[in-house]
């Protein structure tokens, strides 16, 4: 295993073992509160850690550059399960839940959260695929854009606009780095605002949610940033070094989802302004070596695919925090290894475990060349290899 895929497999444990004591702290109260075992939720929670790490140990020995040729079958599963949650005949499978059918077999899977890495296998491979083509609109882009669509759609009648725009940002971010014009994504951007507005209407909840944002002061939001308005109280009350662990009053019934889409407010409150640095340095240490595992890959979809996922966990870490500390509207975006949700945990977990084979993979090869005198000295001879 590389340097840089070790760091990181030490760099998630640290971010798995503060998220399971955070969540037990800031879940404790809610359990007994309904009058279950106060651990109620680090016990499941421990449960997707346990097949969290079987996805791990899969992916990582699992040689990456196969799932490109899986990259469409995991696509066609991911939209698939996101239909089954916008059918009206398959309402008792996912029923409504808080105003959206986002989930299966009552909030037990998150459809959405797995299509993440179908977005990142499959626009590595059709913008490997479609290398010579990638700067041009109507054979390279637009493509693409028609089966990404048919997902977005899906989660567009959830209802799930910030999964919308999560995935178009997952697949822009892979496009320009394989090659594609930026100039095509500014006159796609432009094409789709009166698509996106109409959205935003349509839905209420988003745009209070954007009004509210605006207008935090306003009577007239007052209850749109209810939730806002405690993750601020609770990260203020932090201070420096925080009230200590397990002694927030914020995650005491006040602070909605507190152990989920708002565990960064509770983290401010109990361990304070340096907590909350420290974590958001961790995160920054894991994109680190995410980045660095994607510069040093041995083919170009193994880059692709590591760019991909890196840029998905720290978009998704720091939109959690900023909403937190009320830098952004409210997303709904978990915080990754530390928010309670089994299917964004797993998902962790799986893109970690194909991060560090594309780690090890090249130290393998490079070991295995530097030992075989018959094989080529460049670095180059790997890449041509792969492309061959």
């Amino acid at each position: 295993m590389g340097i840089e895929a070790r760091a990181l497999v030490i760099a998630t444990a640290t971010l798995l073992a503060f998220g399971l004591a955070a969540l037990y702290s800031a879940s404790a109260f809610e359990a007994s509160h309904d009058g279950r075992n106060s651990a109620m939720f680090l016990f499941k929670q421990l449960s997707g850690v346990a097949i969290g790490s079987v996805f791990f140990a899969i992916a990582a020995k699992m040689d990456a550059e196969r799932w490109s040729k899986l990259s469409w079958w995991v696509m066609g599963i991911a939209i698939a399960a996101m239909l089954v949650t916008v059918l009206p005949f398959t309402i008792k499978i996912a029923p409504p839940i808080l105003g959206a059918r986002r989930y299966l077999y009552g909030g037990s899977i998150q459809p959405s959260e797995f299509a993440k890495i179908a977005v990142i296998l499959w626009t590595a491979m059709m913008a490997v695929k479609k290398a010579d083509q990638m700067q041009r609109l109507s054979k390279g882009l637009l493509p693409i854009g028609v089966v990404l669509g048919v997902l977005c759609l899906t989660a567009a009648l959830e209802p799930d606009l910030s999964t919308v725009l999560f995935f178009i940002l997952q697949a822009g971010i892979i496009l320009i780095a394989a090659g594609a014009r930026i100039g095509h994504f500014v006159f796609l951007g432009v094409a789709g605002v009166p698509v996106l507005w109409s959205e935003v209407q349509r839905l209420q909840y988003v745009l209070e949610r954007i009004l509210g944002f605006a207008d935090m002061a306003g009577a007239a939001h007052q209850k749109v940033n209810y939730q806002l308005d405690q993750s601020l109280i609770a990260v203020g009350s932090g201070g420096w070094f925080g009230t200590g662990f397990g002694e927030g009053r914020q995650a005491l019934g006040f602070l909605p989802l507190s152990y989920d889409d708002f565990i960064g407010g509770t983290i401010g409150e109990e361990w304070g302004f340096v907590g909350l640095t420290m974590l958001i340095a961790t995160f920054a240490v894991w994109g680190w070596l995410g980045f660095r595992i994607a510069a040093q890959a041995r083919t170009k979809f193994q880059q692709l695919v590591a760019m991909g996922i890196t840029s998905t966990m720290l978009i998704t870490a720091y939109l959690h925090i900023g909403v937190v500390i009320g830098l952004l509207p409210t997303t709904g975006l978990t915080l990754p290894f530390i928010s309670y949700g089994r299917s964004n945990l797993i998902l962790s977990f799986l893109m970690t475990g194909i991060l560090v084979n594309i780690g090890s993979t090249r130290e393998k090869v490079i070991g295995d060349r530097a030992t075989d005198p018959m094989a080529p000295a460049a670095r180059g001879g790997s890449f041509a290899r792969a492309g061959a």
